[in-house]
């Protein structure tokens, strides 16, 4: 008995001694509560609709401000003056839109049928339900609120089209967004070793005598990768065409553009990793609590990020996965070009950069 305190007592203070090792006992539990308890809500709110109003009354207006007034729907963030839908729905900048066309309040005043619009995206399909169900619900209250009681209620109908996944198959949403997820944790984990194995294994003396950079260290470290994360790629999303069938509507080229720059801000965080801790397998470890866990939770990939607490909102500015996701998506099931996915395509340069940078410096200090 006193032998096993003993071997206790030793492995207790090996631990202690392993502040990376403390780190992932204490805080990763912490953060999977934090971000689990938080981003995970099943919850569809908030949704974000765009109104184009041809009528211009006060009753449309009326009807207007009771979507926006109610807890499904929000405006969204950029007002658009566009009369075409598919705009909207293409930048994501809504999820739907409802179309009120001229007559309705003259309708509402003789008690008569009318039937409004709504474009839905149907790229996420448990939202697009979501619009339906919620749409319905509050046209039906406020036309129930319009008419005197004992009155007839006018036949108000919602005339839906969904766009880009008309059957509202939920491989379609998901499938294209865990590209991503798996591109991230691939590239991150394949990199993250690169650094700790020449430390393990003792060589890490003859790369620093070579008369290279710190900079042309990480870039050359990074090459042969791109090209196995890319490999990577194309093959889920080849199995994603034959086994779930889902469309490819947009440029190969573009996507594969803007892969090459998310492929390589993923393999940066990896790199950045190797270079900070001394083993590959605590290398591994962290890559995978800052790469999958984030890219899951706060990218869109399935909890709406417009939901979370602004602090989420937040962090998830800075995840690549959420840009990546977004272009991904919109490429394969919309056909969305450059000049829509632009921004996002920005975002990631700039994430791309400053983890390169970030990289080379703590590696330049380890030469030092």
């Amino acid at each position: 008995m006193q032998k096993l305190r003993f071997l206790a007592q030793k492995e207790f203070r090996h631990i202690l001694r392993d502040p990376r090792s403390l780190v992932i006992v204490v805080v990763m539990p912490i953060m999977m509560t934090f971000l689990y308890g938080y981003a995970i809500s099943l919850d569809v709110d908030n949704i974000v609709i765009g109104v184009i109003d041809y009528d211009r009354t006060d009753e449309s207006q009326q009807l207007i401000d009771r979507f926006y007034n109610s807890a499904y729907f929000s405006k969204p963030d950029v007002n658009s003056e566009s009369t075409d839908p598919e705009t909207w729905l293409l930048s994501s900048e809504a999820k739907a839109v409802m179309i009120i066309k001229p007559g309705f309040a003259g309708s509402l005043r003789e008690r008569s049928d009318f039937s409004l619009g709504m474009i839905v995206d149907g790229s996420d399909n448990t939202v697009a339900a979501a619009v339906q169900n919620y749409a319905s619900a509050v046209v039906s209250k406020y036309a129930l609120d319009q008419i005197p009681v004992g009155r007839d209620i006018p036949g108000i109908t919602i005339s839906t089209q969904v766009l880009y996944n008309p059957d509202l198959e939920s491989s379609h949403f998901f499938v294209p967004g865990l590209v991503a997820i798996i591109l991230m944790m691939i590239s991150a984990l394949l990199t993250s070793i690169t650094i700790a194995r020449e430390k393990e294994t003792g060589t890490m003396e003859q790369l620093l005598t070579a008369p290279v950079t710190p900079v042309q260290i990480i870039i050359g470290k990074i090459l042969p990768y791109v090209g196995l994360a890319l490999l990577d790629g194309i093959l889920v999303l080849v199995f994603a065409k034959i086994v779930f069938g889902v469309p490819f509507v947009g440029s190969y080229l573009l996507l594969l553009a803007f892969g090459l720059i998310y492929v390589s801000a993923a393999l940066s965080i990896g790199i950045l990793i190797s270079s900070l801790v001394k083993t590959q397998q605590v290398a591994m470890m962290f890559a995978l609590v800052t790469t999958l866990l984030p890219s899951v939770m706060l990218s869109g990939l399935v909890f709406a990020i417009r939901n979370m607490p602004p602090v989420l909102q937040g962090l998830a500015q800075i995840v690549p996965a959420k840009y990546f996701v977004t272009v991904i998506r919109g490429i394969m099931l919309k056909g969305a070009g450059l000049g829509t996915l632009a921004l996002n395509g920005l975002a990631l340069l700039l994430l791309m950069a400053f983890l390169m940078t970030v990289a080379a410096r703590k590696f330049n200090t380890r030469i030092d």
